[in-house]
C-alpha cells in the first residue's frame, strides 16, 4: 500500500481529531504551567503525552511515519 492509498478523507478526519485532542491537551498543560499548579501540570503532561502517543501510533500503524531507530 502506498502513501497515496492511505491518505484519504477518512484518514484526514481521524488525523484532524487526533491533532485537536493533542492541541487541547497542550492548552491545559500550558495553563497549568502558567498558573504554577504542579499537581495539574503533572496530570496534564501525562494527558498530553498520551495524546501525542495516540497520534504517533496511528501514523505508525498506517505506515505514514516509521518508528525512530537508533543507529551507531
Amino acid at each position: 500500500m502506498t502513501l497515496q492509498d492511505v491518505i484519504d478523507d477518512q484518514f484526514l478526519a481521524r488525523y484532524r481529531a487526533l491533532l485537536d485532542a493533542e492541541d487541547a491537551a497542550f492548552d491545559e498543560l500550558e495553563h497549568a504551567f502558567e498558573d504554577g499548579d504542579r499537581a495539574h501540570f503533572d496530570l496534564d503532561l501525562a494527558a498530553w503525552r498520551k495524546a501525542v502517543e495516540k497520534k504517533l501510533n496511528y501514523l505508525h500503524r498506517l505506515g505514514v511515519v516509521l518508528p525512530p531507530t537508533i543507529s551507531c
